[in-house]
C-alpha cells in the first residue's frame, strides 16, 4: 500500500491509498488492477501469445525435422520436454485470456477467480535440472527458457493480483488495525490502552 498524504508517500503491500487530507476521503487503488488495465499487461499478453504461436510453428515444422536427427534417448527427452513446454504455454495462455476477459468486462471477478483455480502455473522442470537438456535442439531449448521467463512474469502478476483481491475482500474501510490490536492488548492484559 502506498499512502500519500500531504505530499508524503509510503509504500506497503500491493496497493496505493490516496488521501486528499479531508476527513473520510481516501481511495485504495490496487497495483494488480492497475497493471491489468495498463499497457504493461497488454505487452505481456502480446508477448505470451506470440510465444505460443512461435512454439506451435516450431514444433509443427522445424522441430519435427530436428527431432529426427536426435539419438534415441534424446528423442524421448525431446518428446517429454515439448509436451511440458506445450502444457506450460497453454496454462500461461489460459491465465492471460482469463485476465483479458476480466479486463474487458466479459467475465466478473468471481468468474475469473473460479476459472483461475483450474489453471496450474507450475514451475517444475527447469532446464538446469534436466539431464541431457544441452543435447536438445537449440531452438527448443531457447523456447523452453523463454517460456519459463514468461511464466515467472505471469506468476509475479498473479501473486500481485491475488494479494490485492484477497486484501480487498478481507479489508473494510471502517476497520482500524491499530484499534484491533489495542483491543487485543486490553483483553490480554486487562489494562486500558490509550
Amino acid at each position: 500500500m502506498c499512502c500519500v498524504k500531504g505530499g508524503v508517500a509510503l509504500v506497503m503491500k500491493n496497493e496505493t491509498r490516496v488521501e486528499d487530507g479531508s476527513p473520510g476521503c481516501s481511495a485504495t487503488i490496487s497495483f494488480g488492477e492497475r497493471i491489468q488495465s495498463s499497457e504493461q499487461f497488454n505487452q505481456i499478453f502480446k508477448e505470451g501469445m506470440a510465444l505460443v504461436e512461435r512454439t506451435a510453428n516450431y514444433l509443427d515444422g522445424l522441430g519435427r525435422r530436428d527431432a529426427k536427427d536426435l539419438a534415441p534417448a534424446i528423442t524421448v527427452l525431446y518428446a517429454t520436454e515439448s509436451m511440458r513446454l506445450t502444457t506450460r504455454l497453454l496454462d500461461i495462455a489460459s491465465w492471460l485470456l482469463i485476465r483479458r476477459a476480466l479486463k474487458q468486462g466479459e467475465i466478473t471477478a468471481n468468474e475469473a477467480r473460479a476459472k483461475r483455480q483450474s489453471v496450474k502455473l507450475q514451475t517444475l522442470g527447469r532446464p538446469a535440472h534436466t539431464k541431457g537438456f544441452d543435447e536438445l535442439p537449440t531452438k527448443l531449448r531457447a523456447l523452453i527458457e523463454e517460456s519459463f521467463e514468461m511464466l515467472d512474469r505471469v506468476l509475479m502478476l498473479d501473486r500481485a493480483m491475488t494479494l490485492n483481491a484477497t486484501s480487498a475482500s478481507e479489508a473494510s474501510p471502517d476497520v482500524n488495525p491499530v484499534g484491533i490490536q489495542l483491543g487485543q492488548l486490553h483483553a490480554a492484559f486487562g489494562q486500558k490502552t490509550s
